[in-house]
């Protein structure tokens, strides 16, 4: 094949990808009105573990929601079920990211607490499927990432909004090798999710009594893509004079948050993809590292809750499973609650894990067996919310 041969079937690969991104935008401009969870006679809650370590951590969280929503699970006003299916076993059996039938099922609850997935790599025993957590975020529409860090004694109170559906991992399997010289990846930005993410990020901070708002780009360089989300970013803040609204670069932004006196100055932080997987994995560590965090993907129809670390195989492998530190999908759980509307709930939760996981530490769950499992670990925390 020669060079000419090789652009055209690189542009034509480039113009079923620009197709495929416009039929998104047909679908982002149909967008209805986010749920309302309050209207609903019965919120229904799904819970799949997951792969490696996910199993024992879900479980743990969901021992601790079921107490906190005892009075509701009885008089009928929510369910608690399981998902059954997300595996690394049954997404290679069905070569896909999610089964259909686990979508499905899936699709039949408002929100739903996971466990970590498997994502292959090379030299894996896997095939290479999809990310599940991708896939989810595509087909539930979950386009915000929510990510907060708190740790009061260090004066951090930071809340990450993190474009979950463009950017760079927007076709990131779909990327061509036009031949053994040139390989090419796509970032993509649309108006529709630019807008929708800087607009929640924004609301949050009206609601939650927030100053300040940050966007956090790179479009110093990257001008289209990031430029454009930087200028949607300004038009939304010229609509919310009462906030400060400000920008800096991802690059200059990682150096920051390690800076003991600029890094109090931050409270919501909206970015593209990439930018929000890299800056809120370093955020974690001031909280004491990713397995400590939660993470929300918020949608307009569902919502999807989870730890923000991987599934740990090598754990399963040597059979420390049971040990594996559940304060991430815990964190999630809570923030779950608070999502739905149930947040008092919430509150008390959040306090009770600060207390058992920075105050008190009267059990350390460190993954071995020296430790507690996750399990001892749930009958502590759910002990330190009934004192509360």
């Amino acid at each position: 094949m020669d060079l000419k041969d090789k652009i055209e079937k690189a542009k034509e690969h480039f113009g079923k990808l620009l197709a495929e991104q416009y039929e998104r935008v047909a679908r982002m401009k149909e967008d209805s009105e986010f749920i309302d969870y309050s209207a609903l006679p019965l919120i229904k809650i799904g819970v799949a573990g997951g792969d490696g370590i996910g199993p024992a951590i879900t479980e743990a969280a969901r021992s601790v929601l079921e107490y906190l929503l005892e009075p509701e699970i009885k008089y009928g006003k929510i369910i608690l079920s399981d998902i059954e299916g997300l595996t690394i076993e049954n997404r290679v059996k069905a070569n896909k990211a999610i089964p259909d039938d686990v979508l499905a099922e899936i699709k039949k609850y408002h929100v739903i607490l996971k466990g970590p997935t498997t994502t292959p790599q090379a030299g894996d025993p896997w095939p290479n499927v999809e990310s599940a957590n991708v896939a989810m975020r595509k087909a539930l529409d979950l386009f915000a990432n929510v990510r907060p860090v708190r740790v009061p004694e260090k004066n951090i109170d930071w809340v990450f909004f993190r474009e979950n559906t463009e950017g760079a991992y927007a076709v990131g399997s779909k990327g061509i090798n036009v031949d053994e010289d040139l390989a090419v990846d796509f970032t993509v930005a649309t108006a529709q999710g630019c807008e929708r993410i800087v607009r929640a990020a924004f609301d949050y901070a009206k609601k939650h009594g927030r100053t300040k708002v940050t966007a956090v780009t790179k479009a110093n360089v990257i001008k289209t893509t990031d430029g454009n989300f930087l200028k949607i970013f300004n038009e939304v803040a010229s609509e919310h004079p009462e906030i400060t609204a400000d920008e800096r670069y991802i690059d200059i932004m990682t150096a920051i948050l390690i800076d003991e006196v600029r890094r109090t100055q931050f409270q919501v932080l909206v970015m593209p993809n990439l930018y929000g997987d890299i800056l809120t994995d370093e955020a974690a560590e001031f909280q004491g590292g990713v397995g400590t965090a939660g993470s929300a993907n918020i949608g307009k129809r569902y919502a999807m809750f989870e730890a923000i670390h991987g599934s740990a195989p090598r754990m399963v492998t040597e059979g420390r499973a049971q040990y594996a530190n559940p304060a991430s999908i815990m964190r999630a759980a809570a923030m779950l609650l608070n999502h739905i509307g149930y947040t008092d709930e919430a509150a008390r939760f959040n306090r009770a894990l600060d207390i058992c996981c920075f105050s008190e530490w009267k059990m350390v769950v460190n993954g071995r067996p020296d430790g507690a499992t996750g399990a001892e670990f749930a009958a502590y925390v759910t002990e330190t919310i009934k004192g509360l």
